[in-house]
């Protein structure tokens, strides 16, 4: 008895599974507050050069509105300096000297930012671009070490680790001193952030039945959904950035009764040896569920026989590419990841300029994440395999398709870009999911941890996207397109793996593999013609089977032990119809004797 069928008795989504999905979700919330409060702390309002005469304007008096490109959206200037009268010198014959005397900066939307505190514009305009880059990188690293880290100590303790770390972090951000510490700070809590969104999804995952599955990825975007739209009102109301840097992180020390209600991962524990505890927790759910077990339920001998070899050895992400299948299926995981999140932040950053209200617009691009999150609901029952790579087609259609529209066509542009956001948005969802159900438990948190360092690679690299427009004004349109389509063809290339058991071990993917001790058989009866046969590839041995003369043989290969059970009785049929054979001929023998 595995894991699953363990679930099955127990209920794969009961009021235990309910009760856990309620921990796991809270948590998202905030963390969609730290991966976009960065749209507002870190926004540069519209500056100006500061004058150095005496009578210069405050920046209550200063008429920013005035100072525009030819396409309406404000100038942020470097070197123009006002007038006397707080006016913008444009055109006035006087030479635009660099800014000796600072900035000033609009307060119409943001009480200050990160921005204007430190002077991030102009030549230092590039440290803000830096500090969020950084912020990316923690998300890279946290997923490298947090992933093996669960795999060895668990699921459980890394989340509560991590949440204390995004608590304290987040909340040193808001007195950072200078900017430098608080790049220090953000990084801190990126790397948290990776820790605790791969470790909740894969808990959930592990305690959820299989036709259930799904949830642990949906459901789980949906409050990180949430917590987009909610931080757009939150942001509204806190209009400077150390208040709203503290306002989200401050909550974060209420996770500390998380100590006592998260549970631990009972499908780790069993594929970690450590059976006891993993039964403890299965009795407790079984409880909370209504399905008690009965005392002499036990561990399946066959289970364990399954097991020892695999899950006794140490796995660390070697393994993830060193037999041929776990190789494959892994590559092509590791670019799905990275091509769904390179291409979300690329759309993110091209349609995020609608000439509205920026509180309004981060409500609708909320607001547009939920519909492609709930359609996966209706399609992830059917196939992973065909839901993953349908969306992957449509945004990577969508998005080549801008390319053909006429520039002066800008609300066709912006309607296909949608659907683009909305086909990758989906696939993102899904990718969740899927890789956890691709990677065998033993080195799942392994998998799913490179998986989401690709993904971080791909949001470094998405502002440098848009670099590709010096070379052509279509060229990253044409990279949002292209790449979504070959990860679609490479999907064809996975297993369908809905309503299916997660495989645990390494031998579970590749379809073979017991070590030479396990001393696993499988029978292969041949006809005594071809008894010569030269094959140097198995060993070949003559077995006992009750007729010794019944030109019959038996051919001796390894496979997985769960074949041990039907091989015995199809020996067991062999080995009846052998002495059949025999007595007949016995017989035969016995008559021709009488007649003679």
């Amino acid at each position: 008895m595995n894991f699953d069928e363990i679930l099955r008795l127990i209920g794969g989504f009961g009021k235990f599974q309910k009760t856990l999905y309620i921990w796991i979700c809270l948590p998202q919330i905030f963390l969609a507050f730290h991966m976009l409060v960065s749209v507002f702390t870190s926004a540069v309002p519209p500056h100006l050069c500061r004058s150095t005469r005496t009578s210069a304007g405050t920046p209550a008096s200063v008429n920013f509105s005035s100072l525009t490109t030819p396409d309406g959206r404000p100038d942020l200037s470097c070197s123009v300096p006002l007038n006397h009268s707080g006016a913008v010198s444009l055109g006035d014959g006087r030479p635009a000297g660099s800014c000796q005397g600072g900035w000033e900066y609009s307060t119409q939307t943001f009480q200050s930012t990160i921005v204007t505190e430190w002077d991030l514009v102009c030549d230092s305009a590039s440290l803000n671009n830096m500090g969020s880059s950084i912020y990316m990188f923690g998300l890279l690293v946290g997923a490298a070490v947090f992933g093996s880290l669960a795999d060895k100590y668990g699921r459980r303790i890394i989340i509560l680790v991590n949440l204390a770390i995004q608590a304290v972090f987040g909340v040193g951000a808001a007195f950072a001193p200078n900017f430098y510490v608080y790049t220090a700070l953000r990084f801190m809590v990126g790397m948290s952030i990776s820790g605790v969104i791969m470790n909740a999804f894969v808990l959930g995952t592990e305690w959820t039945g299989a036709k259930q599955r799904m949830l642990a990825g949906i459901i789980t975007d949906y409050f990180f959904g949430f917590g987009y739209i909610m931080l757009a009102g939150v942001a509204y109301l806190i209009r400077d950035w150390r208040k709203l840097q503290l306002a989200i992180s401050a909550p974060g020390f209420l996770f500390i009764f998380y100590i006592w209600v998260l549970p631990k991962s009972a499908r780790w524990l069993m594929a970690n040896d450590r059976k006891e505890e993993a039964w403890e927790l299965i009795r407790k759910a079984a409880q909370m569920n209504g399905k008690p077990l009965t005392k002499d339920l036990e561990m399946s001998e066959m289970y364990k026989v399954e097991e020892k070899t695999e899950l006794r050895k140490k796995h660390s992400f070697i393994d993830l590419v060193r037999t041929p299948k776990m190789r494959k299926q892994s590559l092509i995981v590791f670019y799905l990841w990275f091509v769904n999140v390179l291409v979300y932040y690329g759309l993110s950053l091209n349609i995020s300029d609608f000439g509205m209200n920026i509180y309004l617009t981060q409500m609708i691009f909320g607001l547009v994440e939920m519909p492609a999150r709930t359609i996966t609901l209706f399609t992830l029952n059917r196939s992973r395999k065909i839901s993953q790579l349908a969306f992957l087609a449509v945004g990577g259609t969508a998005c080549l398709l801008t390319i053909f529209i006429p520039s002066d066509l800008s609300v066709i542009k912006t309607v296909l870009a949608m659907i683009g956001k909305f086909g990758i948005t989906a696939s993102l969802s899904i990718i969740y999911v899927y890789s956890a159900e691709v990677f065998p438990t033993v080195i799942r948190q392994n998998g799913i941890g490179i998986g989401s360092m690709c993904a971080r690679t791909g949001g470094v690299l998405a502002p440098m996207m848009y670099l590709l427009r010096s070379i052509s004004p279509q060229a990253p349109m044409v990279l949002c397109g292209l790449c979504p389509l070959l990860g679609s063809a490479l999907t064809l290339l996975l297993p369908e793996t809905a309503n299916k058991p997660l495989p645990d071990t390494i031998a579970d993917i590749e379809g073979t593999g017991l070590s030479e001790e396990d001393g696993g058989v499988k029978l292969v009866i041949f006809d005594a013609s071809l008894r010569n046969t030269n094959n140097e590839t198995y060993s070949i041995r003559k077995e006992s089977l009750g007729a010794e003369d019944s030109g019959l043989m038996v051919i001796v290969f390894k496979l997985p032990q769960h074949l041990y059970f039907e091989l015995q009785v199809i020996k067991a049929l062999v080995s009846g119809w052998c002495r059949l054979v025999s007595s007949q001929r016995m017989g035969t023998k016995a008559k021709f004797r009488d007649q003679v």
